[in-house]
This record gives C-alpha cells, sequence and structure tokens, in this order.
C-alpha cells in the first residue's frame, strides 16, 4: 500500500514506492507550495486524473537529460540555426506562462481527453509561478505562441513538467533554449519523469532511482538561478523584449 498523507505527514522514503502501479509512493496530503516543493526536493512528483486523490510518484529508474548529452535531430539544428537568424521567432521566458499551463492541459486526441493537468494543479503551479520557482519557455513566431514547456527551478535543478506544440518543432526549440540557459549557468541535469521515445531522440536516459535522489540532493543545495522575464538569447542569455537581437551564432 502506498503510505497515506495527512497536511503535516513527510514523505516516506523513495524505496518504498511501489512496483504496481510503478512509482506509486504516496496518496493524499495537497498541492500547496510547501507540499510541492518538499516532494521535488525529495525526488517526488504528483501526478493523478480528475476525480482520483492527489497521487505522488518516484518511479524507477528515472528519465533525465544531462544537458551536455542534449542531441537535437540534423533537421532540428537546422531549425535553430533559422531561429537564429529570424527576428520574427523569438524564444521567450516567463511572459505568458498561464498560457503556456492551458496549452499543456488541453486535451491530446480525441482517444485521450482527460488530463494529467487537472484545475487544482493549474492553480497551484501558477501561484509556486509567482512565487518565482516554476518558469515557462516560449517559443514565439510573428508575436504569436506556438510552443513552449513549463518546469521547477530549484537551485541548480530543473525538473520538465510539461510541453506543448502548434507548429512543427515548437516545443523543441524551447527545450533546445532552456537547455543553452541552464548550460549557462552549471545546471547539469534537467528531470523528464518519464521514459518516453520522444525524450531519449534528444539524449534523454533513465538512471537508476537511487542515483537522481544523490543527484538532486546535491543539485537543489546550490544557488537559485537568474530567471527573469523577458527574450532568451541563443548563448543562453534573458535579456529585454526590446534589446536587440544579436547577429552572430554561437560558437
Amino acid at each position: 500500500m502506498p503510505a497515506l498523507l495527512e497536511p503535516d505527514t513527510p514523505f516516506p522514503p523513495l524505496e518504498q514506492a511501489l512496483e504496481d502501479p510503478p512509482g506509486l509512493l504516496a496518496v493524499g496530503a495537497d498541492l500547496s507550495i510547501e507540499r510541492l516543493r518538499a516532494a521535488y526536493a525529495h525526488g517526488v512528483f504528483p501526478w493523478y486524473l480528475p476525480g482520483e486523490p492527489i497521487l505522488w510518484w518516484s518511479p524507477d529508474p528515472r528519465m533525465v537529460l544531462f544537458t551536455d548529452r542534449f542531441s537535437p535531430s540534423h533537421s532540428l539544428r537546422k531549425k535553430l540555426r533559422q531561429v537564429e537568424r529570424a527576428p520574427a521567432i523569438e524564444v521567450r521566458v516567463d511572459t505568458a506562462f498561464d498560457d503556456v499551463m492551458r496549452a499543456c492541459a488541453a486535451p491530446r486526441s480525441d482517444e485521450r481527453p482527460a488530463t494529467w493537468i487537472t484545475l487544482p494543479m493549474q492553480r497551484a503551479y501558477r501561484l509556486w509561478h509567482r512565487h518565482g520557482q516554476v518558469h515557462s519557455v516560449e517559443t514565439w513566431i510573428d508575436g504569436e505562441l506556438v510552443g513552449g514547456l513549463y518546469g521547477v527551478s530549484l537551485g541548480r535543478m530543473f525538473y520538465g513538467e510539461s510541453m506543448f506544440t502548434r507548429v512543427a518543432d515548437g516545443s523543441k526549440i524551447a527545450l533546445a533554449y532552456l537547455v543553452r540557459f541552464l548550460r549557462r549557468h552549471g545546471v547539469e541535469m534537467i528531470d523528464c519523469q518519464q521514459d518516453t521515445h520522444h525524450l531519449a531522440s534528444l539524449g534523454g536516459m533513465t538512471i537508476a532511482r537511487a542515483e537522481f535522489e544523490q543527484l538532486i540532493v546535491k543539485f537543489t543545495r546550490m544557488p537559485e538561478l537568474p530567471w527573469r522575464s523577458g527574450r532568451l538569447r541563443h548563448d543562453g542569455e534573458i535579456v529585454d523584449l526590446d534589446a536587440p537581437h544579436a547577429a552572430a551564432a554561437p560558437g
């Protein structure tokens, strides 16, 4: 049985997570900022469908993307070079967080209309965003939001939550620019939670839960990243939206 959490109950050790369903650790509690911060620092994340109690997970193995192993395809590399030269295409940070969350929560198909990004989850992460530890990275074309992602940032650790796209490679462009920002500031790893072919194609890999736990203990204790709202350049620097576009590509 998974642990039953009361408001003040701490998370149990990760090795107590179930094998069936794989990774289920606990049930209950709430989505307060304090609970969510404790969960992520502990290697745990909430995932549940409407009508279910809050379920807390810690899968083994864990899907991660080491930022120095990010491996975009040839076509994506070509697209990124185009983005660097096209002022009409911008990658921004924290300029449309609510819109990104709504887009990520939208049903992906008629066969899978339900979303784990429930209204209570959206409210909780929007509040956490306003407290400065949840962020969006957005792809814009001609002033229109066409793709992006959001995630949690604790210390020198980034936890990817969800992505969406409305054009080819819209979310992948945002991810590539996020990796550049993270590498610029010494972040070594992005938590991807679940093992997917899509993430593996970009360089994602699985590691043992025990190794993941050791790494996040180290990374989350480091200084926070210099997040701010603005345009994310190809060199990983966030600048004001009205700052000139740099002409040179990164070396």
